[in-house]
């Protein structure tokens, strides 16, 4: 998702939502993305997408700078739409439950927001892919993927009663209290349960790239600090109560955290804690007495 800049409206009119549709139908079939669901609010939208290949850096970048540069001729206006870089969260689409959580916020978010008359069927608002799913196959853009998100929900054609099912079920959840479900979305870095997480936290540790934002990176370094611990551990012949019973300042302990800290990112603090060494403060006193004399 993105915002506008300073919170801006990133669209308009009708027109200026319409050439950020036809310049995404561009994004996808240069990126070849896949896409699940979206959402266009005044200020802001959301997106839920697949990439086959690794596109996306590269795919927001060109959507993005079109669509701002497009906007920009239009209004003859200059300088940036969007608020910096976008916010993306990783989601386990393996059938758990996790796509129709987010995809259900997106085509929610309308009636969250209060954008929409309680009376009003959701599927009178135009900008969202959700009236989308409601139609025929043929009315689809070749880029919009409607049977994960309906096989989610337990909905096993794509069919006219399969569509009316999937509209009736919508329409009881503008009826629900999903905030604590949809908490997620707004904080974090992914979606999915804690396997996911690690697995991703495994790849991000090997290789933090650019399409992964600050939290996944300081949650893979932490992790990668975690199995240093754990191997040192087990190769010492050492169980996890032994950094407890042992003094703070056993020579071993310190021989740990000095390795730990020249080998980690980790700030003395998480050092001091998962060593069971006291203080940071007192941490950095056993360092510095240990360190050898010149």
């Amino acid at each position: 998702m993105n915002r506008g800049d300073r919170r801006d409206a990133i669209f308009k009119d009708d027109q200026d939502r319409d050439c950020f549709l036809r310049t995404l139908d561009e994004a996808c079939q240069k990126a070849q993305w896949q896409v699940y669901a979206y959402c266009l609010m005044p200020n802001h939208f959301h997106l839920v997408f697949e990439t086959p290949r690794p596109t996306l850096v590269a795919g927001m970048k060109w959507l993005l700078g079109t669509y701002t540069s497009r906007f920009n001729r239009r209004h003859r206006q200059f300088g940036h739409v969007f608020s910096g870089r976008y916010k993306a969260l990783v989601v386990d689409g393996s059938g758990g439950g996790y796509l129709k959580t987010v995809c259900d916020y997106v085509h929610l978010n309308l009636s969250r927001a209060g954008k929409i008359d309680p009376s009003q069927a959701l599927e009178t608002f135009r900008w969202s892919s959700y009236p989308l799913y409601l139609a025929p196959p043929r009315e689809r853009p070749s880029w919009l993927r409607v049977e994960p998100l309906l096989g989610e929900w337990r909905i096993p054609k794509d069919s006219a009663a399969g569509r009316r099912a999937f509209a009736e079920g919508l329409e009881r959840r503008r009826a629900e209290d999903t905030r604590e479900e949809f908490r997620r979305m707004e904080r974090g870095w992914c979606v999915g349960d804690k396997a996911f997480q690690l697995e991703l936290l495994e790849q991000v540790s090997e290789a933090p790239g650019a399409s992964h934002y600050g939290e996944a990176v300081h949650e893979a370094v932490e992790a990668r600090a975690e199995r240093w611990v754990k191997d040192k551990l087990k190769a010492m012949g050492w169980k996890e109560k032994e950094l407890a019973a042992r003094r703070k300042g056993d020579p071993d302990k310190i021989r740990l955290a000095a390795e730990l800290r020249a080998q980690t990112t980790m700030p003395l603090a998480w050092i001091a804690q998962r060593l069971a060494m006291g203080s940071r403060g007192y941490l950095t006193w056993l360092l510095h007495r240990a360190r050898p004399a010149p």
